[in-house]
């Protein structure tokens, strides 16, 4: 048995990693949603945001989202520390999730901002069990559906973009994750 200091489960999971121009040497969007995600100081619908859409510029969104600031300020320093999340901002949320058989959809609105994904043409759940490495930081176990059809649309607007065959955290880039757990 293995002894962890942080940890955070969730379930209803929809990530997407993806990129603007398949130019790009790094992924420019980040959405990456739990319906409710659970840790040891609460739980609350939370996740994590990145849209760089001038790679030149600044990000004009980059963050951890919740409708709980305390749920949403554990990750950074307990989950992401070491990594480039460590000190990002929380910002106020409110997230929606709807996940069935064929397709699931998310929504998270933030600031100016409204993100929605939606994913469908799923292949079979897979379980999985990542180790540590240098990003992400930390142990994965849960489910993952890899999603083949993923659109995303900002503020309405319907982004083109290009999903690299793996995102962040070692596995598919178009993801629904029933539940998982992500652990230090």
């Amino acid at each position: 048995m293995m002894n962890v200091t942080e940890w955070m489960s969730w379930e209803g999971g929809i990530d997407l990693v993806a990129a603007t121009s398949p130019n790009l040497q790094t992924p420019n969007i980040i959405v990456h949603l739990g319906r409710m995600v659970n840790t040891p100081v609460g739980k609350a619908p939370s996740g994590m945001l990145f849209w760089q859409p001038d790679a030149n510029a600044a990000p004009l969104v980059f963050g951890f989202v919740s409708t709980d600031a305390t749920v949403g300020a554990y990750f950074g320093p307990k989950i992401f520390a070491g990594t480039p999340f460590e000190a990002a901002p929380v910002m106020d949320a409110t997230i929606y999730i709807q996940i069935n058989a064929t397709s699931a959809y998310a929504k998270c609105v933030t600031s100016d901002y409204a993100f929605e994904v939606e994913m469908s043409d799923f292949t079979a759940p897979c379980l999985i069990n990542r180790e540590p490495s240098a990003m992400p930081p930390f142990y994965q176990q849960g489910v993952e559906i890899h999603a083949r059809k993923v659109s995303l649309k900002i503020n309405g607007e319907n982004i083109n973009i290009s999903v690299p065959p793996f995102g962040i955290t070692g596995g598919p880039a178009s993801v629904v994750s029933p539940n998982g757990v992500y652990a230090r």
